[in-house]
C-alpha cells in the first residue's frame, strides 16, 4: 500500500504535506546560490519550477514512491525547508532520505530534527528495513546530519555529478533498522 503523506511534530517543527501556497517559499528556497551550492541541480531562476515541484510531490505520493514535507517552524509557523523520503521500493523495504533548508534556519538542529521525525515514520509505520541518502562530499554539514541520525557512511561515487562544469564526487549513507538508533526528540 503507498504512503499517505503524514503531518508529523517535533518538538520545534511541523512536517506536512505541501500545498500550493508554498510555491513562493519553494522557489525562493532553490533560488538561492547558497543553499543550492552542492546541489546535482541549478538554481531555479522561474517561479514554473516551483509549481513543477509541487506537482511532483502530488505524483510520488499517488504513484506510491515517496512523500515530501514541508518543515514549519512551531514558533512562528515559517517555512524553513523540506524532508522527503523517496524511491520507496515495499518489495526492498527501501526509501532514500533528502532534505533541503534555508540558509537562515541551517546550524539549529533543523535537519537533523525533520530526519529523526521521517525516519521514525519510515522504520515504525511503513516498516522499512533500509533508508539510504547521499551528498556531495564537500557537504560536511550534511554529512554530519546523516551520522548524527545514524547513517553510515558507505562509499563514495567519484566524479558523480558535472554542474557548471564543476565535476564532484557524492557520499552514499545507509542505515539499516538494526542499526537504528531511536530518537528521543519528539
Amino acid at each position: 500500500m503507498p504512503p499517505t503523506t503524514p503531518t508529523l511534530r517535533t518538538a520545534r517543527l511541523r512536517l506536512r504535506p505541501f500545498t500550493a501556497t508554498d510555491a513562493d517559499a519553494l522557489f525562493a528556497l532553490h533560488s538561492s546560490a547558497e543553499v543550492m551550492r552542492y546541489w546535482d541541480s541549478p538554481v531555479w531562476t522561474e517561479r514554473a519550477r516551483a509549481r513543477r515541484f509541487l506537482t511532483v510531490c502530488r505524483t510520488i505520493e499517488d504513484e506510491g514512491s515517496g512523500v515530501r514535507l514541508a518543515l514549519d517552524r512551531n514558533s512562528d509557523g515559517a517555512f524553513v525547508g523540506w524532508c522527503a523520503l523517496t524511491r520507496w521500493n515495499p518489495e526492498y523495504r527501501s526509501a532514500s532520505l533528502g532534505y533541503c533548508l534555508d540558509a537562515t534556519a541551517w546550524g539549529h538542529g533543523y535537519a537533523t530534527e525533520a530526519a529523526h521525525a521521517v525516519l521514525r515514520w519510515a522504520f515504525d509505520t511503513l516498516d522499512l528495513n533500509r533508508v539510504q541518502a547521499e551528498t556531495d562530499t564537500r557537504n560536511l554539514a550534511s554529512a554530519r546530519v546523516l551520522e548524527k541520525v545514524g547513517f553510515v557512511r558507505e562509499g563514495t561515487l567519484r566524479e558523480e555529478c558535472v554542474m557548471n562544469g564543476e565535476v564532484s564526487d557524492t557520499w552514499v549513507f545507509g542505515l539499516l533498522r538494526r542499526d537504528r538508533q531511536p530518537s528521543t526528540a519528539a
